[in-house]
């Protein structure tokens, strides 16, 4: 293994590079507008710090509208802010 080279199986791609059709004249365009890691949806605490502490704490809810994350919302808790953001299921594009 070389000193840069990517943990995990060779066979997998790498989860950090959207995916991009070749064929697609707007390729390079569509690329930019994909939010980091292909998350549409993320929640935030409130009051800051990390996000795995004070589950009963209110939740910032923010969605990527092509450009931003941009807040829609607050949830009561953890368990209310993993709900919205598992809504929407990996593959499904709100910008489509």
């Amino acid at each position: 293994m070389g000193k840069h080279s990517r943990p995990g199986p060779p066979n997998q791609p790498s989860r950090a590079v959207p995916r991009v059709d070749a064929d697609d004249p707007l390729a390079p365009y569509d690329k930019r507008r994909r939010p980091p890691m292909d998350v549409f949806r993320r929640h935030r605490p409130m009051h800051g710090g990390a996000g795995h502490l004070g589950p009963d704490e209110p939740r910032v809810l923010e969605e990527w509208d092509g450009f931003a994350y941009q807040v829609v919302g607050t949830a009561d808790d953890l368990a209310a802010a993993q709900q919205w953001v598992n809504e929407l299921r990996l593959g499904d594009d709100p910008a489509a």
